[in-house]
């Protein structure tokens, strides 16, 4: 989970792309077998300078991770934005029984280690 905490660079250099935490998730308390839900995460765009770039999500057996990735204009005049709150969506399959344990990432504690708002949904 430490390349979280990292932006990355890509090609262009005057670009990087920011993991940034979940403020907040909206989700069904209960998934059925076969079906197909939408999952919506709310984070706050911390510069005019960010733009949504999608969805980091990494999977393991039934737990997903998810946090938000955004595109960085590396320039010298991005200015902060306050509470400005921006949500991303996804569709998510349900192919497995059992189940599913979510991690919206949420950033790291005064130790440094990353804090998750965990759903641990049932498939019926």
């Amino acid at each position: 989970m430490l390349f979280l905490f990292n932006s990355c660079e890509l090609d262009d250099p005057s670009f990087t792309v920011d993991v940034l935490p979940v403020a907040s998730v909206e989700m069904p308390t209960e998934f059925v077998l076969g079906e197909t839900y939408q999952i919506t995460m709310k984070y706050f765009k911390p510069t005019n300078c960010h733009t949504s770039y999608g969805i980091y999500y990494e999977k393991d057996l039934n737990t997903r991770v998810c946090a938000i990735k955004n595109l960085v204009e590396n320039r010298s005049n991005c200015a902060p934005i306050v509470n400005v709150l921006v949500e991303e969506t996804f569709n998510f399959h349900v192919t497995n029984t059992g189940n599913y344990i979510f991690k919206f990432w949420t950033g790291t504690d005064d130790e440094g280690n990353d804090t998750f708002i965990i759903h641990d949904i049932p498939v019926n």
